[in-house]
């Protein structure tokens, strides 16, 4: 198994091969900079289509390349909280301004994708999935779905822009806090930044290491904060050790793990 998370400044974009060589796709984020989209990066990886996309946030720096990607590659589940109607999303957008083009091509699958499919083959990868529900929370942070990635004894967590209220609703469940005490790798929150740290998580979890994905520090819980519930990792053949990884200063960042074998990290590939 081989996730890519790629350097898209504020937003999020990542890529998962399963053993099995179907595709995930979390989020369709870009990098209006330096000209990096998934979209190109997927055509010059001669990828044929994606089994199935995540979308973590219905938030534009999580769906602006969503049109391209949509006509470049056959998607055949797409995955999301669908405790909201398209009107009731519609209705939450219009409350920070204008929809934008991408939004309304996100709206659009989040109506259309609604017929049952056959569950793409993933192998031994378990994807479980959980979120709050509309209307108890009415903002699209909160209302972030959460993403657990387990594969042969390590788990990734990539929990969109949840914020603290949402963290507190969802550690309510017995499941969610069985997943969250496996987690390896920690995705943080909204980017890292403040409003999406919620010290209770960390009572029922220690991961190795947190990766952010984001443009300059915005809060200090981007790097101080998060390393002090991480046990670590080693870096340049065991000459330091890393608890916090950032898009900023590390480039896309790549977890690959085979069966019966230890996960490595990779920064700038």
């Amino acid at each position: 198994m081989i996730l890519t998370i790629f350097n898209v400044r504020h937003g999020f974009c990542a890529y998962l091969i399963a053993d099995t060589n179907n595709v995930m796709v979390f989020d369709c984020g870009d990098d209006d900079q330096t000209g990096f989209s998934p979209s190109s990066y997927l055509r010059r990886t001669q990828c044929t289509g994606i089994e199935q996309l995540v979308i973590t946030n219905f938030d534009q720096d999580h769906v602006r390349d969503l049109p391209n990607v949509l006509r470049s590659f056959p998607i055949t589940t797409f995955v999301r909280n669908r405790s909201f109607s398209p009107e009731q999303l519609i209705s939450m957008k219009l409350e920070a301004g204008p929809i934008t083009n991408a939004m309304n091509v996100a709206i659009a699958m989040h109506r259309d994708y609604i017929h049952p499919v056959t569950p793409p083959d993933f192998g031994i990868i378990q994807y479980n999935a959980f979120c709050n529900d509309y209307p108890a929370f009415t903002d699209t942070n909160n209302l972030s779905l959460v993403s657990f990635i387990h594969y042969d004894g390590m788990r990734i967590i990539i929990p969109g822009d949840l914020e603290r209220e949402g963290w507190l609703a969802l550690l309510q469940g017995q499941r969610f806090r069985d997943n969250l005490a496996k987690v390896n790798v920690f995705v943080a929150s909204h980017h890292g930044r403040e409003n999406g740290y919620c010290e209770e998580v960390f009572q029922y979890c220690s991961p190795d290491i947190f990766i952010i994905s984001d443009k300059e520090i915005v809060h200090d819980t981007q790097d101080n904060v998060y390393a002090t519930h991480a046990t670590g990792l080693p870096f340049n053949n065991g000459t330091e050790t890393r608890y916090v990884l950032t898009t900023r200063s590390d480039g896309n960042i790549r977890i690959s793990k085979s069966v019966g074998s230890g996960y490595q990290i990779q920064t700038g590939v």
